[in-house]
């Protein structure tokens, strides 16, 4: 059974990369029912703060929790995200303690009045085989049918399972962040933490330096990665300001004794980078994320308005307008924030 740190790895990566509003809407839009997914307007989604942590399970707690507005009402709809990388079959009464202490939350508000959010329970599970499970809180209990009068006591519901071995690397869909880290998550199960779809480098380029940092960091945290292959890996980005951040990473973890390596190798990749174009370099991806995302909901982007974002200079509101990117409901609509 996985130990503690390994738990807390792959949650914070997790959290690390879809803590963003814009990543878990662009996974979650491609992920839910379409009649689901229809009635939330994603350009509210906000992380809420705070966690839920069950003192009887000391390594389980709500990972991430949304609200959006949903039906017309301000919080009209909670989503908890929760990710899952082993089996758990008490994972739906787990779930309802959740859902209990949110919806007391929301009570305690002298302002909120029924009717109660809905909250949707959403699984991310990182397995490396696809789980035969069901979804529900009524399968913990025993009943001999579907008819069964004594089921009418029971409260129910359904848990979306969206499970990482049944998706393929490239239909992973979310930010760039999003992306990448949901494509390591799946392959630390399946064994290819070295293979491309890891190591895209027009993925790579997209992604922000610190959220790269992370990853590079939770790579060399893995048994299985050989250190060296991974150096090979890092030396042969594309992208100069993640190759070099990079290296500084693998530098800062041989000297402190926490990899083993080629000292000279790490010095060589180190020296032809250096810390150049950093700021530049990360600004460049986040350009080319929110182009991405208009990309890949409205087709070719025109020129215009592609001149238009590769003048912006500002991280604060290119982040803000890849996220606009992600929930607009048009080309137009979103030229309306620039």
């Amino acid at each position: 059974m996985p130990d503690e740190d390994t738990f807390h790895a792959h949650d914070r990566l997790f959290r690390a990369g879809l803590s963003n509003p814009a990543a878990a809407a662009a996974f979650l839009i491609d992920r839910l029912p379409p009649e689901v997914a229809a009635r939330i307007d994603w350009s509210t989604l906000k992380l809420e703060p705070g966690s839920f942590v069950d003192p009887d399970l000391r390594l389980s707690e709500s990972d991430l929790l949304f609200s959006a507005k949903a039906d017309g009402r301000d919080i009209g709809i909670y989503v908890l995200f929760e990710h899952q990388s082993t089996r758990d079959p008490c994972l739906p009464m787990r779930l309802l303690r959740y859902m209990v202490r949110i919806w007391h939350r929301w009570e305690q508000n002298p302002a909120n009045r029924p009717p109660y959010p809905q909250i949707i329970s959403c699984v991310v599970a990182q397995n490396g085989s696809v789980w035969s499970v069901d979804p529900t809180l009524s399968s913990l209990f025993s009943f001999t049918g579907p008819d069964d009068p004594m089921r009418r006591y029971l409260p129910d519901f359904l848990y979306e399972l969206i499970q990482l071995a049944a998706i393929p690397f490239d239909a992973i869909r979310s930010t760039p962040d999003g992306v990448l880290t949901l494509r390591v998550l799946k392959a630390e199960r399946s064994g290819e933490l070295l293979s491309d779809p890891i190591w895209d480098d027009e993925l790579l380029a997209m992604v922000l330096i610190d959220t790269f940092h992370l990853i590079v960091s939770y790579l060399y945290s893995r048994d299985s990665v050989d250190n060296d292959a991974l150096l090979h890996k890092i030396k042969s980005i594309g992208s100069e300001p993640h190759r070099t951040a990079a290296m500084t990473l693998a530098q800062k973890l041989r000297q402190d004794g926490r990899i083993e390596g080629r000292q000279d190798g790490i010095q060589e990749g180190f020296a032809t980078g250096e810390l150049r174009g950093r700021q530049e370099g990360t600004l460049a991806a986040s350009r080319q994320s929110v182009l991405e995302a208009l990309d890949l909901r409205f087709g070719p982007i025109p020129d215009g308005l592609r001149d238009s974002l590769e003048a912006i200079a500002d991280p604060e509101k290119l982040r803000a307008l890849h996220r606009a990117a992600i929930v607009s409901d048009s080309l137009e609509a979103f030229t309306d924030s620039l």
